[in-house]
């Protein structure tokens, strides 16, 4: 018999982002750990199950729950495959539980004839075996059945040794629990939802670059076929996605010059955001580039090199757009009829027009972007970096997302809204794969540690995977223009090492840092011009991103973000944590230098009893980064880091 009403209360799950209405985050292989308060009424023993398995499917996976006690449960599983997985808890109060509890009271207090107790129990026996599909159990249960009714039978001779004897067999109670009686069971709903991606949706190093700027030559353009040099030594460094700004045909119509001047010299090439032009538009590519072919001969080769390409979303529209034409009510009209450009105060960009997303014929709009990402997804690009997706309807990324998602499942989407924490929050939830942080403009021990202990500690672990830019066209951060070669040193082991994705724009590996005035901004910006460069300049800081991307590669702690915990330091200057791998096999200690003009000494302290050392341990530390190697003592341990090397990341020896 089904219960017409809940049996047990279920309450207060976690993880549940939003009362369960989004999905949290995983990855194939991690561990999904949920606690709930589960109780009910009366003395009964309560059962519980946390259960789970792909959406769509009407097979449960379960395991059952541990009590922690104040009517706490926990337990935990591994996701699987790619896609979307749900997961609930189905608890129960159970018959026989309630009754071994009962008779075992009841014989510690002396009590010795029990025999109605025995008829009891070979009721609950005899249904346990009818639930039972082997023959071979059930034939044991029908036994330990008719032997409690022979017990309670002989109410005059009951054996209360025969009835402990009985009760102690091991195979007889693990056979009762195996088949219990979940007739009145309570199954949670809402279902909770994960998202499960494939593994680079959490482990990835992005190396950004211009194709048309790709030989760093500052007179002419490169194309396509010319990117193999820089894709092979963005490999060389270690990275694994190549990430490309637009690619598509730039506009000519207020196209704008050199350092964004509304005067634009013939030959400058455009702003590859000002997109479309008599080519076309976000579905094709920029003849300076290349055709199509190009592309995908292009994604063949960085195929073969184990690498990805993600490119660039942005949903800007040049006024050469095939769009303005075709579809003038897509945007933005002002009273004398003529189409709105794009504006930041101060800032204007003559050059875009932006879409309308709420314009009578949305629908239209939002199928025609659909499709424009489907486009690409069947040429092979399964990364997408979508820009300002904050300046857009939070209702179309989940809704296109989703459908993305349904036709190619491993699609990685990355959000790149630097706004308010609640929008960059609601953008995670609906859908986003990453997310741009605040990393740029952290900068201080506080100010780091503050933001990534509610990163990695609050419940954004469960759906907000934060990717750290150290750079972008768009930003270069004051610190990178005041601190000289050892910012770009600390910036860069910051990046790679608190978070298990992060990504360069090129030119960090030269240093570039020439800045406009009192502005976070590129002087010479390559968003408007052919960026001339060496690619081995000296003064380069390729082989420490190596190293750092070599570290990463070979250990686990560094391949997740929420196996995070800062250490003690005694110096400001100095910020110092601890990454450690989800079975705890590795663990690995970071310490950096802030301040990048001066050494900085103090003492630090290492967590020795985490990791299973007494506190007066002896024992010896290598810093990955150079080599070096340090006897250490207790937890509390000298460190001094120069300008010239500026951090350490310890493993212990």
């Amino acid at each position: 018999m089904k219960s017409p009403f809940p049996t047990v209360i279920i309450e207060n799950i976690s993880p549940a982002i939003s009362d369960g209405n989004f999905a949290i985050k995983r990855i194939p292989g991690q561990s999904v750990e949920v606690e709930a308060t589960i109780f009910k009424e009366g003395h009964d023993v309560i059962r519980a199950m946390l259960q789970w398995r792909c959406m769509g499917s009407s097979v449960w996976q379960e395991t059952p729950m541990t009590f922690l006690g104040n009517d706490r449960w926990r337990a935990s599983f591994q996701a699987d495959l790619v896609g979307f997985l749900e997961y609930t808890i189905e608890a129960w109060g159970d018959p026989f539980e309630s009754w071994l509890r009962e008779v075992t009271k009841k014989m510690e207090a002396s009590i010795t004839e029990l025999p109605l107790e025995a008829l009891e129990g070979a009721v609950l026996v005899r249904e346990a075996a009818a639930r039972s599909p082997q023959k071979n159990e059930s034939k044991k249960l029908q036994q330990a059945a008719q032997q409690l009714e022979r017990l309670g039978a002989s109410a005059k001779k009951f054996s209360l040794s025969l009835f402990q004897t009985l009760l102690a067999d091991e195979t007889f109670v693990s056979l009762m629990r195996k088949f219990p009686d979940r007739s009145l069971a309570t199954q949670y709903e809402p279902l909770k939802k994960i998202r499960v991606d494939r593994p680079a949706a959490n482990f990835s190093a992005w190396y950004e670059f211009f194709p048309r700027s790709a030989e760093g030559a500052g007179d002419r353009g490169s194309t396509l076929r010319d990117c193999l040099a820089r894709i092979d030594d963005a490999k060389a460094m270690g990275f694994d996605v190549i990430y490309f700004p637009p690619i598509h045909p730039i506009g000519v119509t207020a196209r704008k010059g050199r350092n964004n001047s509304l005067i634009c010299e013939p030959g400058d090439p455009g702003v590859p955001y000002a997109i479309g032009n008599k080519a076309g538009g976000h579905d094709a590519i920029e003849p300076a580039l290349g055709t199509m072919k190009d592309f995908e001969w292009l994604m063949k080769e960085i195929k073969k090199r184990d690498m990805e390409l993600a490119l660039d979303f942005a949903l800007n529209c040049s006024p050469d757009h095939p769009y303005v034409k075709e579809h003038p009510e897509w945007f933005f009209h002002r009273p004398d009829g003529s189409i709105k450009y794009a504006e930041n105060p101060p800032k204007k960009y003559e050059d875009v027009y932006p879409l309308n997303f709420y314009n009578p014929e949305w629908k239209q709009l939002w199928e025609e972007l659909k499709a424009i990402l489907l486009f690409w997804a069947e040429r092979g690009v399964a990364i997408f970096r979508v820009d300002n997706p904050h300046t857009k309807p939070v209702a179309f990324w989940e809704w296109v997302i989703a459908e993305v998602h349904a036709q190619f499942p491993e699609v990685i989407f990355l959000s790149e809204a630097f706004t308010t924490p609640a929008m960059m929050k609601r953008l995670a939830k609906v859908g986003f794969t990453q997310s741009y942080t605040y990393f740029t403009w952290r900068n201080t021990r506080e100010e780091l540690e503050e933001y990534f202990t509610e990163l990695t500690q609050s419940e954004m672990k469960e759906y907000f995977r934060p990717h750290l830019f150290t750079n972008t066209p768009d930003i270069l951060p004051f610190y990178l223009q005041q601190s000289g070669r050892t910012g770009f040193l600390i910036r860069s082991v910051l990046a790679a090492t608190l978070s298990s994705l992060y990504g360069i724009y090129s030119g960090f590996e030269l240093c570039e840092n020439e800045a406009l005035p009192d502005r976070e901004e590129y002087a010479d910006s390559e968003k408007y011009h052919f960026k001339g460069r060496d690619w081995n300049a000296p003064g380069n800081i390729k082989a420490w991103i190596t190293r750092l991307n070599e570290i990463r590669k070979t250990h686990p702690a560094l391949q997740a973000t929420t196996h995070l915990r800062f250490c003690a330091s005694d110096n400001r200057s100095i910020i110092c944590y601890h990454k450690f791998s989800e079975d705890h096999k590795d663990h690995l200690f970071v310490v950096v230098n802030l301040d990048p003009h001066h050494t900085q000494s103090g003492m630090i302290e290492l967590p020795l009893h985490y990791i299973g050392l007494s506190p007066d341990t002896t024992y010896a530390v290598e810093d990955l980064l150079n080599g070096n190697c340090y006897s250490w003592q207790g937890s509390r341990n000298y460190v001094e880091l120069s300008p010239h090397h500026p951090a350490h990341i310890f493993r212990l020896r």
